[in-house]
């Protein structure tokens, strides 16, 4: 395809939660280095982070745009973004989102794009720029495992999931059950065009690549009639750091290859006092080197000595580092020290993982997670910390399995497996991207055939 077919201009426009934002930066970096103009578009407070991720290579060809939101007493600008948000104010955020239409209409008329990609959260983006002439396309962040699963019991009810590899236990049923009920509950009118239930919806990307998920892109388009093109997993690339971070990396570097366990569980799960005891002492009684990420709510941190059991600290000594609120996970995932990755299995997480060849040690803790972490052990990259019938991790097995997984042949087996999956999935990432390009062309051409001669 010829540079000048490729100069598309595009507005991404993300959920307002890192997990979602991460993979529209991906791809945003490989459009742009394909010839489109890209915008990206967050709140001021999501775009602040994110401008410290846009290398200066493109800095001609990825341009930051601001969109927002009204003042809510609730929630000021510092809540414009899912990052540390008090889990009660979810619903209130999303409510501030779609308050914000005309605001991203406005946006739309200012800009005029090509094509709009939006998240699967805001259906109502899409409706927003066809009405201005602009196509829209979905990218999902989510596996296709995943959507598959959940999409599985609405197109097929009363029908096994044909993948028995692939399930939820039942506290995890049960409490996906609770969520599922609080989301019906927020649902409007506007939501009804998701991609589950839009018939237009006849081409969608996702953040994922054939290369480990061929059999559920497939599935999903033979539940839905619609097409799922992958545009390759959500990589970071590892960053330059600042001081403070250069330090945490200097550390690790003393420590021996494959000796030590990075342990974090992404930007929106904050640990319960009681799985956040069991980890402290599992880490403990395992006797291996760690780095561990712990993150509070905004406006409810507490001390690092108040939130773990006392004496941890001076225990552990030189063996491990816990971080309050963020560490850089692409840098130390790379680093040939880090042996084993404690995960709560975020897509954008276990595919760095993989990407960087570190075994996965799965705890998922609820929505996407636990799905991605059975599908991450039928691959066999990744054992998980099973929790009991009440949901609860025990610290003698978080000790066993991270023990296991660095000082055992177990370990051995899994990283040998987890860098002939990362080599699999280099090996397409170029024509993955190309082919979805070719893709998100012909559909800006045929969208605009369709509307001129209607």
């Amino acid at each position: 395809m010829g540079t000048e077919d490729n100069t598309l201009r595009v507005l991404m426009f993300p959920w307002l939660a890192h997990g979602h934002i991460s993979p529209y930066l991906t791809v945003s970096k490989k459009l742009a280095d394909r010839g489109f103009y890209v915008y990206l578009c967050s709140t001021p407070i999501n775009l602040n982070l994110i401008k410290k991720r846009i290398p200066q290579k493109y800095s001609l060809s990825i341009q930051p745009v601001e969109l927002h939101l009204p003042e809510l007493p609730e929630l000021p600008s510092h809540y414009h973004t899912t990052n540390g948000l008090p889990p009660h104010l979810n619903s209130t955020l999303k409510r501030a989102v779609k308050m914000s239409k005309p605001e991203f209409s406005r946006i739309l008329e200012n800009l005029k794009p090509d094509l709009l990609i939006h998240d699967v959260v805001q259906p109502w983006a899409k409706v927003v720029a066809n009405s201005r002439n602009i196509p829209a396309i979905t990218l999902i962040t989510f596996s296709a495992v995943v959507i598959s699963y959940f999409m599985h019991p609405m197109k097929k009810p009363g029908i096994e999931f044909p993948f028995p590899a692939i399930y939820l236990r039942k506290i995890e049923q049960q409490r996906m059950q609770e969520i599922m009920e609080n989301v019906a509950k927020e649902k409007d009118s506007d939501d009804k065009a998701s991609f589950v239930e839009d018939p237009t919806q006849v081409i969608l990307v996702m953040s994922t690549s054939s290369g480990i998920e061929a059999k559920y892109i497939d599935y999903l388009s033979e539940l839905t009639q619609s097409k799922f093109v992958p545009v390759g997993p959500p990589i970071q690339e590892p960053m330059n750091e600042d001081d403070e971070d250069m330090d945490l990396i200097h550390w690790l570097g003393k420590k021996d290859e494959n000796s030590t366990v990075f342990v974090s569980f992404g930007s929106e799960y904050f640990l319960s006092k009681e799985d956040m005891e069991d980890i402290a002492y599992g880490l403990e009684l395992s006797n291996v080197n760690f780095i561990w990420v712990i993150r509070f709510p905004k406006g409810e941190e507490v001390k690092l000595e108040e939130a773990l059991p006392q004496g941890f600290l001076e225990r552990i000594g030189d063996r491990g580092r816990v971080v309050d609120g963020w560490a850089p996970q692409p840098r130390i995932l790379d680093h040939p020290s880090t042996g084993g990755f404690v995960s709560h299995c975020g897509w954008n997480s276990v595919m760095e993982s993989i990407d960087f060849g570190v075994p996965i040690i799965a705890m998922p803790m609820h929505l996407d997670q636990p799905i991605n972490a059975r599908w991450m052990v039928e691959i066999g990259v990744a054992v998980e910390i099973i929790r009991d019938d009440e949901g609860k991790v025990h610290r003698k097995e978080v000790a066993q399995i991270i023990k296991s997984v660095i000082c055992d042949k177990i370990g051995q087996h899994l990283r040998k497996k987890v860098k002939e999956t990362s080599e699999n999935l280099k090996s397409i990432r170029g024509e993955e991207i190309d082919a979805a390009v070719e893709e998100l062309t012909q559909f800006c051409k045929n969208y605009k055939c369709i509307n001129s001669s209607s």
